[in-house]
């Protein structure tokens, strides 16, 4: 039996069916991405399931019961609750009512074992996803609000979760993080996403909305990808064996019908039936077709830094750091949220001043900045004032072409570009953002987190244009495939603000860290040996006083080390530990060795001192 099942369900809202008379069914422990282009009903097909919007058709029901749950992509700004309470309000009004009991209430009118049960689910949960909970959520960094909210939607165990692009806003770390939970949770899910890594690695089946239409692929994205090529391919010659045909049927009509005969009247109806399929028949959706306009070369230096530093209000975001950027060069910044990413963006390009150390920037430089929050963008103008500064035409490659015919290689129908930007989606208005900076010719482009939004088709495009683009660039993603199909180096900020390049891409930098882990325990392994073979051979003569203090603050230090290992030892023996996040059980591991080398070295030390002291003081 399915646990989410959809029956010739179609929607419209001022013009054709958003999705018409569409079939869908989910059976428990899927895990589905919706995908499809911007616009094509992705989001009104969650929001249905929702209950946000209702359908003007067919009929949505859930056979086995149970109720459906949200991650939404933004946090609360102002949530005045700790992590126990915003957890708690999943269960809604017995949430509330478990809230009062424990704020003093004298009665929760909840049964005493589903109390129990619900008190025993929030704690169990707050554990799983290593959070505190009388902690004020406000208090929270980025990364731990999305878990508590994740918590809070699945702590009713929903029939259903829904993620409408999940990754958005988050760093690499919380986005691995979230892939392993959903993976191992066995829950069903239905999620739309962007994001090529995140869908590779979650989803067990695509369902792909076209032309108002559900068409479902049980296979991994890579097959999906080869099976819909073929699709269009198969599609693109039936179209054209049904246009031929139209053609040769109308140009006969031209010419008149020399006689009456049956086989005549039936060519007609024929032909009247293939005007009313012409007419009926929804053309498919234009694919993107933008392009970036490059300036001449600029310098061979674009942009130089020798320790450049820069703190806020006494808080260092940034320590620091060299760094030689050359014409050419094609470099990704990745770092948690938080870390300082835009803030080395607009240091670079002087619009921050450093804190310490020098920066100089190179001659003939051209930019074009995409601001992740769209500050170029005016609110109060519509698509077409905000491109064309209120001119019908824009100069590409110093032609002019006129607004309507360039706003249409980004997809904005004659419909869309007077209405204001306020009223558009986020794909949208990055569309519009890109469209308003490629006006301009560049050598040095300077991107922050461009990729949010943005259709598959519209991300592969702009993939081909970075690749094509003989200028510099700079770029801010969390999109890992994007990064490995863009950047030859990485620039990773850590969360103390250290700053550090490594060449290659995501992956590359991925499996350097993975390396620099193993050699850092490697050789923690050569200094406990080498250490412990000093310790044997070393002959005592006197006692000092700085031994006799060492002496007396061992015991207090070795205590110290082995509550540090007692953690650790209960991490790794949680089974959950290797199916979570496979990095945290390596790390817990590393610091495991390193406890027991510190071990071995304390208690060494602890024998050899009392050695001496005896030897010495009888």
């Amino acid at each position: 039996m399915p646990i989410l099942s959809i029956h010739e369900l179609s929607i419209s809202f001022s013009g054709p069916p958003v999705l018409e008379n569409v079939q869908l069914h989910m059976e428990r422990g899927e895990r589905v991405c919706i995908v499809g282009r911007n616009g094509a009903g992705k989001s009104t097909l969650l929001k249905i399931i929702q209950g946000e919007y209702a359908p003007n058709t067919g009929t949505l029901s859930f056979p086995e019961g149970g109720s459906v749950a949200t991650l939404p992509q933004v946090s609360p700004e102002e949530w005045n609750v700790s992590v126990y309470e915003a957890i708690a309000l999943g269960y809604e009004e017995e949430g509330r009512r478990l809230l009062d009991l424990k704020n003093g209430g004298k009665d929760s009118g909840l049964d005493p074992d589903r109390q129990w049960q619900m008190e025993h689910r929030i704690e169990a949960l707050i554990e799983q996803f290593g959070l505190e909970a009388d902690v004020s959520f406000s208090s929270l960094s980025g990364g731990q609000k999305r878990r508590v909210l994740l918590a809070k939607a699945i702590v009713v165990e929903p029939a259903l979760l829904i993620l409408d692009e999940p990754t958005n806003h988050m760093d690499l770390d919380l986005i691995l993080w979230l892939e392993n939970f959903l993976v191992d949770s066995g829950m069903s899910l239905l999620f739309v996403t962007h994001d090529r890594a995140f869908l590779r690695k979650v989803a067990t089946r695509i369902v792909e909305i076209d032309l108002g239409q559900l068409e479902s692929y049980r296979c991994d994205y890579d097959t999906y990808l080869k099976r819909k090529e073929e699709l269009l391919q198969a599609e693109e010659k039936e179209r054209r064996n049904f246009a031929k045909k139209f053609s040769e049927e109308e140009a006969w009509l031209r010419k008149g019908i020399k006689a009456r005969r049956t086989r005549n009247e039936g060519r007609v109806r024929s032909l009247l039936k293939m005007r009313a399929e012409h007419r009926a028949m929804r053309q498919r959706q234009n694919t993107a077709s933008f392009q970036i306009q490059e300036a001449a070369l600029s310098g061979q230096k674009v942009i130089s830094a020798e320790g450049v530093s820069f703190s806020y209000s006494e808080k260092t975001i940034l320590k620091p750091f060299d760094l030689e950027l050359m014409r050419n060069d094609r470099i990704g910044i990745i770092g948690p949220n938080g870390s300082g990413k835009s803030t080395l963006l607009k240091l670079l390009l002087g619009q921050l001043t450093p804190s310490s150390g020098q920066l100089k920037r190179g001659t003939k430089l051209e930019i074009c900045y995409f601001d992740q929050m769209r500050a170029q963008l005016n609110e109060e103008q519509n698509v077409m004032e905000n491109v064309a500064d209120g001119y019908e035409t824009v100069l590409v490659d110093g032609k002019q072409k006129h607004i309507v015919t360039y706003l249409k290689d980004f997809l904005f129908t004659p419909d869309r570009i007077r209405i204001p930007i306020r009223s558009l989606s986020g794909g949208e208005r990055n569309r519009l953002l890109l469209a308003k900076l490629f006006t301009q010719p560049a050598n040095f482009l300077v991107m922050d987190e461009p990729t949010n939004d943005l259709d598959t088709e519209t991300l592969e495009l702009l993939e081909e244009l970075l690749l094509e683009f003989k200028g510099t660039m700079l770029l801010v993603s969390h999109d890992r495939e994007f990064l490995n199909n863009t950047v030859t180096s990485i620039i990773a900020i850590d969360k103390d603000g250290s700053v550090e390049e490594h060449s290659g891409g995501y992956d590359d930098w991925l499996q350097k860290k993975a390396n620099r882990l193993t050699e850092t325990a490697k050789g923690l392994a050569e200094e406990k040996q080498a250490r412990k073979e000093n310790w044997k051979k070393k002959k005592p003569r006197r006692f000092t006083n700085r031994e006799r203090q060492e002496l007396d603050e061992l015991p207090a230090r070795i205590e110290e080390l082995d509550q540090r290992k007692e953690k650790v030892v209960t991490i790794l023996a949680d089974p959950a530990t290797y199916t979570k996040d496979p990095q945290v059980a390596q790390e817990a591991k590393e610091e495991s060795e390193a406890i027991e080398a510190e071990l071995e070295i304390a208690y060494a030390r602890w024998e050899a001192l009392e050695a001496l002291k005896e030897s010495l003081e009888g």
